[in-house]
């Protein structure tokens, strides 16, 4: 098949403005508008206002091009979009095509008799998507997510462009994925199923507790598209071992290529229905082993001659969700090759408003920072759009298990005969896409809505969005998984208990979403109430770093988590008030702006680190954390870990020590783990500590555990060790230690992991709030040595944070406790000239 892309020679104009620009391809609207100079940056101040007024109007795309030599001979060509936002009109050599009406498909069209072969002219018209969805709302008035347009509902276009209570309202448009056009001889590869058989020996690696696979039998189901004449068009046919026509005669067969990740080749010819591969090395999560892959080919053929071929790069795995009653309910586990795993990640919103800003690049700077924090698993939200290949490219790499929401959240729809053609086909083509992922962890109906709309009663209008959402989630899109991909686990809803309006955020089964700490105004001891079976999403905010609220002001009077520009960069807006609630209760008042930056990212970065440890220590009951969110897609207050310009947050640092492998965690008895909350306060003067250690790894653990109890300078005044063994995937808790003489303002406790020698975990844990502790002076310093930073303290210094001018440091460790000693961090990224240290002590 013959493929020639047309990303040359594109012009775009506003309709009713006479001026072409010059515009990208793949590419959006606003993009090409902020590239000509015809608007300002929409995150500046509040520059959004402006550039939403921008999609009140329709634009139109248009490129001139030769066809390439040969491509004319091809019995059929198809002219491919594979991303259009969203509602558009396609012309070619002025005649209509077709009206695409999702981002979520490809749209593909005949153009062979309409092709030139000089001087053809594609033209495509983006209608506005603010008018479509007001009509559409008009029409049938379908609710949803306050924070967003109303209409959103209506339209297959991803949700967060229309707001949400961490994103702006910039309703982008574009071709924002590539365009082509294919020369088809005969037949070409429609899609490649692949299903796994593993056949395990019943025994386990030396030294380890991984299953050992003897052999994994690879079956294959090859769909080919046969060009047919003018009436009938092209259709599918499956030729799983081979096939000939009985109307033209010609045998169509295919052989497959498979390149173990050394480097060896094997070919398969004669259309094998399956291919049996001795020795598997199998795909594991990050952290439970090495993720191998395997390159796919598959060559179809008519009567010797080679037509098209699909190369995939797949994992030999076996991925499921284990779900099994047990004495606290049901469990509700990732299974890895019969090995359940602690998931432990965020949840993936969408990169940025501007599309076209997207690209393999930025998303692996991102994922690099997941792996980075130790994750292993990443959650795609249902209110954005399916990612581009290479996020799962990305994430088969570095071993991030997906759990892929289809595009539906915080919402009702209405079921109409051409939405649901819309999203069957939706269905469909994204399965077929990503179901050969190695990283593919299961299929997810929806964000939100059954535990939304049915146990709440929100947004719903009329009885006929109850049967359309049974309709939806419970029988169109479960069938559609289980003929297209049947390997793959599906899940109706996230949270949900399984589905059937059942208790869907019962903590006892299935996932959960909890907000009590943040949206209830809850303390973060209130983790320790539940004991979650797997939790998808819980969070809490903090602002960026100065250096990204930069990206939107310059202004000092803006400077401020009140005023009118700080608040337009916080879409839920009573937030930043909450952010000084949880604060009035941990810290002193901040005494400048960049203080309460560090102060609130502390703040951030305790509530979840107090929420994941103790969900670790409760593995096997509890068996996933990931929490609410990665990353942003504007600069703007928020939950993620790393901000809109890459920065990491002091929680991003924090997640990579409470998901290490191996860690430490420490349940503390004092004041900080009393029945606080915003209006009282009753202390608790037990003063005492259980350790606890944690073992995510395949082996069993030999680990020495050290604490001390120490006063402000740090001086030792107590101190304890023990040896254990740690068995594979379990955590295990050692005894109690009381302190009864202990002064809860001014004594503190240190502790630490030591395996093979080195120090692999460690913390610190006070009795009292951070601020009513007696800190002294630790007066920090610091010195490079090569590609380290050396810090020491003179006194207890409680997460120190390290700056540089640009504040775009990336370090091994940040936001560390020193016990007034030195720490050696070594600098992955970033300018150490000018560096800046701080601690809680300086939040005064």
């Amino acid at each position: 098949m013959k493929q020639q892309f047309l990303h040359e020679n594109w012009e775009m104009r506003q309709i009713g403005n006479d001026e072409f620009l010059p515009a990208a391809v793949p590419g959006s609207v606003y993009g090409d508008l902020l590239s000509n100079g015809k608007m300002e940056n929409p995150f500046w101040k509040d520059n959004e206002n402006d550039a939403c007024e921008l999609m009140e109007e329709d634009y139109e795309y248009v490129s001139h091009f030769d066809c390439e030599e040969g491509l004319l001979d091809s019995d059929r060509v198809v002219l491919r979009f594979d991303g259009i936002d969203t509602v558009g009109d396609v012309y070619l050599n002025e005649i209509h095509l077709g009206s695409p009406l999702s981002m979520h498909r490809v749209w593909e069209y005949d153009v062979k008799e309409i092709l030139h072969e000089k001087d053809n002219e594609l033209k495509v018209i983006l209608h506005s998507p603010n008018k479509w969805i007001r009509e559409a709302f008009k029409k049938c008035r379908t609710l949803g997510n306050d924070d967003t347009f109303e209409g959103f509902v209506h339209l297959r276009k991803a949700h967060y462009m229309f707001g949400w209570d961490w994103g702006a309202h910039l309703p982008d448009a574009g071709i924002f994925r590539p365009v082509s056009l294919l020369g088809i001889n005969t037949a070409r590869i429609d899609s490649v199923y692949i299903k796994q058989t593993h056949e395990r020996t019943g025994e386990t690696e030396p030294g380890t507790v991984r299953p050992i696979t003897k052999s994994v039998t690879l079956t294959f189901d090859v769909e080919q598209e046969v060009v047919g004449n003018a009436e009938r068009g092209p259709k599918l046919k499956n030729i799983t071992g081979g096939h000939t026509c009985k109307k033209c005669g010609k045998a169509y067969t295919y052989t497959v290529e498979i390149t173990a990740p050394d480097g060896s080749k094997t070919l398969y010819e004669n259309s094998p229905v399956e291919v049996k591969i001795d020795d598997p090395k199998l795909w594991w999560p990050n952290g439970y082993g090495e993720q191998n892959l395997y390159e796919v080919k598959v060559t179809l053929f008519s009567d010797g001659v080679a037509l098209d071929e699909w190369t995939r790069r797949i994992g030999l795995r076996t991925m499921t969700m284990h779900i099994e009653k047990d004495e606290w309910g049901e469990c509700f586990a990732h299974q890895v090759n019969g090995v359940d795993v602690f998931a432990m990640g965020a949840d993936y919103i969408p990169e940025d408003n501007l599309l076209g800003r997207v690209n393999p690049e930025t998303t692996r700077k991102l994922l690099e920072k997941a792996k980075f924090a130790n994750y292993n698993a990443i959650r795609v939200w249902g209110g954005g759009y399916y990612p581009s290949d290479w996020f799962y490219d990305i994430c088969d790499e570095m071993g991030l298990m997906v759990w892929q929401d289809f595009m539906f959240a915080c919402a009702v729809y209405e079921l109409t005969p051409e939405f649901e053609a819309n999203i069957r086909q939706e269905f469909i083509e994204n399965v077929k896409r990503l179901r050969h992922h190695a990283s593919l962890g299961l299929w997810c109906g929806n964000n939100e809505m059954e535990q939304f709309v049915f146990e709440r009663n929100s947004w719903l209008t009329k009885p006929s969005e109850v049967k359309d959402y049974f309709l939806m989630f419970e029988r169109i899109i479960p069938e559609i998984v289980h003929e297209y991909d049947p390997q793959t686990f599906y899940w109706p809803a996230s949270p949900s208990s399984g589905g059937c309006l059942d208790e869907p955020n019962d903590p006892n089964r299935g996932d959960v979403h909890y907000w009590k700490v943040w949206h209830g105004n809850r303390p973060f001891t209130e983790y320790r109430k539940y004991f979650f079976r797997y939790l998808s999403e819980f969070g809490f905010q903090a602002f960026p770093s100065v250096k990204t609220i930069e990206q939107f002001t310059d202004n000092e009077e803006d400077m401020n988590p009140f005023s009118y520009i700080m608040e337009k960069h916080q879409r839920q807006y009573s937030a930043n008030g909450k952010i000084m609630g949880y604060m009035q209760q941990t810290y002193k008042y901040p005494n400048s702006f960049p203080t309460f930056v560090y102060a609130s990212q502390l703040l951030q970065a305790d509530g979840i680190r107090y929420g994941v440890e103790h969900f670790r220590r409760n593995r096997g009951r509890c068996m996933g954390a990931v929490y609410w969110q990665l990353n942003d897609c504007w600069p703007v207050i928020s939950w993620s870990s790393v901000d809109y310009c890459g920065r990491l947050k002091a929680l991003h640092y924090y997640a990579k020590r409470f998901f290490a492998p191996l860690m430490i965690s420490c349940e503390e008895q004092g004041m900080m783990s009393s029945e606080a909350n915003m209006n009282r306060e009753h202390f608790v003067f037990e003063k005492s500590i259980r350790l606890n250690v944690a073992n995510e790894t395949m082996q069993d653990q030999n680990v020495t555990v050290r604490w001390a109890l120490r006063d402000p300078g740090a001086a030792v005044l107590e101190s304890g060790e023990q040896e254990l063994t740690v068995p594979a995937l379990t955590s295990t808790w050692l005894d109690k230690v009381e302190f009864p003489d202990a002064d809860i303002f001014s004594h503190y406790v240190s502790y630490e992991l030591i395996c093979d020698g080195k120090v692999v975990s460690e913390g610190t844990v006070n009795f009292s709030y951070p601020k009513y502790f007696r800190y002294e002076d630790p007066k920090l310093t610091c010195r490079v040595e090569g590609d380290e930073i050396v810090v020491s303290a003179k006194a207890y210094a409680k997460s120190v944070e390290i700056l540089n001018e640009n504040e775009d440091l990336v370090l091994e460790d940040n936001y560390f406790d020193l016990n007034a000693n030195e720490k050696r961090v070594k600098v992955i990224s970033g300018s150490t000239e000018n560096l800046r240290l701080r601690s809680v002590y300086d939040i005064r």
